[in-house]
């Protein structure tokens, strides 16, 4: 796994941010900066991205962000392994008290017809969105714990919909919400668990119609901001009597008929 730190301030709250190079994730990360946060930023591929958002933040507020990259491929055991201890043993959460914030945002979505979707694409989907969740809020619980941290999964709105050609994306985010409403109950009190659904947020390029006719049914009528599902995630955090909620940024789209 490869590393990459920044200045650091040994006062701060430290948050873990899967797949945080870019969209949501990046937007997540860049307002935690702000805030204060000391964030490592994991990421997969998208390097480049993570070290933009650095970037950014160092020539608006003239100092470097607290932070730290993590690039690890979520899809190995041995580098979520890795990841879990690098985090174990780092200094900012032996200094701060633990870790305060786990954010489980790493996806993959794609359309494919469910009689072509096959078991490596089901697996991979129950992987990323089951499996490193549980992996790595068990591997990191302790540091959860000492800090009295934050878990929050980012779910999304299909819960009670039929999507066209993502039965193998929607399982699996169900599925990631369970897990999370049941770690709410079973980490209490140490430990909060909460998530955000984010609903017509970004498109992905293959959707551009699909995500346009969701626009029509949203009773705000209009698409919602990376910024607003980030919101929402620091709301969670900065809540400390939440726990088991889901907050779905959605422009109301949910209760629509």
């Amino acid at each position: 796994m490869r590393v990459e730190v920044l200045g650091c301030d040994m006062s701060q709250r430290v948050a873990l941010i899967t797949g945080s190079g870019k969209r949501i994730g990046a937007a997540t990360a860049s307002l935690l900066l702000s805030e204060g946060w000391f964030v490592f930023l994991h990421v997969r591929n998208s390097l480049d991205e993570a070290r933009t958002i650095l970037q950014d933040f160092h020539d608006k507020h003239g100092v470097s962000p607290a932070a730290e990259i993590l690039q690890a491929d979520l899809n190995s055991d041995e580098e979520i392994s890795s990841l879990i201890d690098t985090v174990l043993r780092h200094e900012i959460v032996e200094n701060n008290g633990g870790l305060h914030a786990l954010v489980h945002n790493a996806s993959i979505y794609n359309s494919t017809d469910f009689e072509e979707v096959s078991l490596e694409t089901l697996r991979l989907n129950n992987r990323i969105h089951i499996e490193v969740p549980f992996l790595l809020t068990q591997g990191l619980l302790p540091l959860l714990k000492s800090a009295q941290g934050c878990v929050i999964g980012m779910v999304d709105t299909s819960v009670g919909r039929a999507w066209n050609g993502l039965s193998h994306y929607t399982a699996s985010k169900a599925g990631l919400r369970q897990l999370m409403i049941n770690l709410a109950g079973d980490l209490a009190p140490e430990v909060r668990v909460n998530c955000v659904g984010p609903g017509a947020i970004v498109a992905a390029e293959w959707e551009s119609e699909h995500f346009e006719s969701v626009l029509q049914s949203v009773p705000l009528g209009r698409a919602g901001d990376v910024d607003d599902v980030a919101k929402a995630v620091q709301f969670l955090l900065d809540s400390p009597y939440l726990s088991g909620q889901i907050i779905n940024v959605d422009g109301g789209w949910s209760i629509a008929p």
